[in-house]
């Protein structure tokens, strides 16, 4: 073989050589997901995200879910991971800045409000409901209203009749309206009235407007941009779809906004765990799976079997009406937000549509 034909051989190895090395580097490495948790800063639209492929997610189970959430009325959607953005889809007109009403997923903002009150010394959740609104703010008489303490008020045992079916009478905080059906402690009753006059015993106890004690002592901390909203018969918490995202962290995180704690964490334990035996499946305002039974808003019937069959045991939730949805899970580091019109049912908090869309996000999750 002559020196020429060697050469040739030579730089011809060399050639496919460079070839193979540069279609490896080519390759895209997946960079694994990150495990610590991401807290956006305040007053900033930029957030972390980490892509469904990184979390080894089923990607192509991602445009069945996607259809059926525009499908079924929604507006805005949002999957976190580790406080990182896996999932950002706005639908139906809607879009990252729009605001739009929480509607009872907003109880659990007053929930916290009432803890954060009680932790700085002003209330005590133990204490009679008569002790911050005075001693006629029912019609029936005073050894039976004495009865009831503000907890009872966080877990739908006040025993106020509670006129399912009303919306004035259900919605109505004066005397008039609240009237005796039976003892405290004694009857789960999904009633609005009874909620609504948490904000005036925060007011009355802190001497503080309620929506500026909450806008100071949570919403600045963690960056919501929402507003409480007084409407004819209801006041309403709006914001943009990333505010839930960031109420929905802070509760991934138990109370604590990246090294600063907001809510104390005995409070946060109280507010997702049964908090009487009547209806197991529901904390102070926040519903809870995973517990075997459970009432809903509009009947006085017990279902047997957990909350939302398909969703993970420890998840807990936010649920307002028209199908608006904060779903915490803490085994799986996941906050997922769904805000939009009814899916179909109209319930006040849970429906079916929360069980079929656990099923599309199995799908894609596991």
């Amino acid at each position: 073989m002559t020196k020429s034909r060697i050469l040739i051989y030579f730089f011809m190895l060399l050639f496919f050589i460079s070839c193979s090395k540069n279609e490896e580097n080519t390759t895209e490495e997946i960079v694994p997901a990150p495990t610590s948790i991401f807290f956006p800063e305040n007053n900033t639209s930029n957030w972390e995200t980490v892509t469904p492929q990184q979390l080894n997610w089923n990607e192509n189970k991602l445009e069945d879910l996607y259809t059926y959430l525009k499908d079924t009325n929604s507006k805005g959607f949002i999957v976190l991971k580790n406080g990182r953005i896996v999932i950002e889809k706005y639908f139906n007109n809607h879009s990252q800045n729009t605001t739009w009403a929480w509607n009872s997923a907003a109880k659990t903002l007053t929930a916290a409000t009432v803890g954060i009150a009680q932790d700085e010394n002003f209330l005590s959740i133990n204490n009679k409901t008569s002790d911050y609104l005075g001693n006629e703010w029912t019609s029936f008489e005073p050894n039976k209203q004495d009865i009831i303490t503000v907890k009872n008020h966080l877990t739908m045992t006040t025993g106020l009749v509670d006129y399912v079916g009303n919306f004035i009478k259900w919605t109505c905080t004066s005397p008039i309206c609240l009237e005796y059906e039976t003892d405290a402690g004694n009857r789960w009753a999904y009633h609005q009235g009874a909620y609504s006059l948490l904000k005036d015993i925060v007011t009355q106890a802190t001497g503080t407007d309620f929506n500026d004690y909450f806008y100071t002592k949570i919403q600045d901390k963690i960056g919501m941009n929402g507003t409480w909203n007084k409407q004819t018969l209801l006041t309403l918490y709006y914001s943009d779809t990333r505010s839930m995202a960031r109420w929905g962290l802070l509760m991934l995180n138990k109370g604590v906004w990246e090294n600063t704690p907001v809510i104390s964490e005995s409070f946060f334990n109280e507010m997702i765990t049964t908090s009487q035996n009547i209806n197991p499946s529901y904390g102070y305002l926040w519903w809870l799976n995973g517990k075997g039974s459970f009432l809903n808003t509009t009947s006085q019937a017990t279902f047997t079997g957990n909350l939302v069959p398909e969703a993970p045991l420890d998840m807990f939730a936010a649920l307002g009406a028209n199908d608006q949805k904060i779903y915490v899970v803490p085994s799986m580091d996941l906050v997922i937000i769904r805000t939009g019109e009814s899916a179909g049912e109209m319930q006040l908090g849970l429906s079916s549509f929360d069980n079929e869309l656990w099923k599309k996000i199995n799908a894609v999750i596991n």
